[in-house]
């Protein structure tokens, strides 16, 4: 039977894809606008969860891409393109995350951060709050690594070394999205 299974070729599906990324790889334009139009709603999901800003979304769903054309050239094929896709996207976010934090606190010197953290902006009282939404009003920080480990399936390990922090630090930003989640969905 194991010998059966071996002699079954690959999908077709697979092979699609494969021949779809080489054809992009070798600068095939309607090939990347195709993988564009595959993989462009999952992007744009990541990047939103991440941002919980839509407008911020799309731009960070355009430098993914953007990205992704400039570095088809190193994806090696040892894992499926959506995965690679989809780490290059996290990298991507993150690496905006990080420069923005940069910016803001080149203008922000503050005693008081908690000031300007976006949790706890009281939603419409009358209306029950959904997931999404509170899930957007997490503190950045806090959002990012919820949304890399409890939707995303990262590791703590793996968190911390993307953003460049210790992994307590990560289960405390995880332990604190969690509470503040448990907050807002209980209003």
């Amino acid at each position: 039977m194991a010998t059966m299974l071996a002699e079954i070729p690959a999908t077709n599906t697979a092979t699609v894809a494969d021949l779809t990324v080489r054809r992009a790889q070798q600068g095939d334009a309607g090939a990347f606008e195709q993988l564009y139009r595959e993989h462009v709603g999952r992007v744009y999901g990541l990047c939103l969860r991440l941002s919980a800003d839509p407008g911020r979304a799309e731009e960070l769903t355009q430098d993914v891409f953007v990205r992704c054309w400039e570095k088809l050239g190193s994806f090696q094929g040892k894992s499926a393109f959506s995965t690679w896709l989809h780490r290059l996207a996290v990298n991507v976010v993150l690496g905006d995350k990080r420069s923005e934090g940069v910016r803001v606190h080149r203008i922000f010197n503050t005693d008081e951060p908690e000031r300007y953290e976006t949790a706890g902006r009281p939603g419409d009282p009358g209306h029950a709050m959904d997931l999404e939404r509170a899930i957007a009003q997490l503190p950045p920080g806090a959002r990012s690594v919820f949304v890399l480990h409890d939707v995303e399936g990262y590791k703590h390990e793996e968190i911390a070394e993307m953003h460049g922090s210790a992994v307590g630090t990560c289960k405390a930003q995880l332990h604190r999205a969690r509470r503040l989640l448990r907050e807002a969905l209980e209003r």
